[in-house]
């Protein structure tokens, strides 16, 4: 199984940010990594008009749009698919890291900014670590920018080989 991990926090508390170091500091490792983004609302990565919106517009359930160097594929679902639906579909990767998802039961790494949030919105027994600009106690905590150290802290918790 590849491992998953959840990076979750309020509103612009930096999730992204965070994300985007990290995979930044993975890749320099070695690492294949997938990331999946939950959205609260209904969107669309399609454009209107293109062939590939006109077959969804007709019908299609699922629109793949291949090109030389990258696959893009346009699923409509019924119903707002788990974590563990979509990561089911994903191979060939070693680390999955996901934004959002923060009601589902998984580890967790938790944006925090004092000053803007009151408290953690994780349960403690779901964190992994925290990335803070405030040190939490009775979890790993490191800072907003620290990517280095949180990646070198996952490899040894998640197990991941160097590449």
């Amino acid at each position: 199984m590849i491992p998953i991990i959840a990076v979750v926090g309020y509103s612009n508390s930096g999730k992204t940010t965070l994300i985007v170091k990290l995979v930044k500091e993975l890749k320099s490792r070695g690492f294949r990594i997938a990331t999946i983004k939950h959205h609260h609302e209904t969107i669309s990565l399609d454009v209107p008009g293109k062939d590939t919106w006109k077959y969804s517009a007709a019908g299609a359930d699922i629109v793949v749009l291949a090109s030389p160097g990258s696959v893009n594929i346009i699923e409509n679902t019924p119903e707002d698919l788990t974590l563990d639906n979509l990561a089911s579909r994903i191979t060939g990767v070693d680390l999955i890291i996901a934004e959002g998802f923060k009601r589902e039961s998984r580890l967790k790494i938790e944006v925090f900014r004092s000053g803007v949030h009151e408290k953690l919105i994780t349960p403690i027994e779901q964190l992994l670590a925290v990335a803070s600009d405030i040190n939490h106690a009775g979890v790993p905590t490191f800072a907003l920018d620290d990517a280095t150290g949180l990646v070198n802290y996952l490899q040894e918790k998640l197990r991941l080989a160097s590449v």
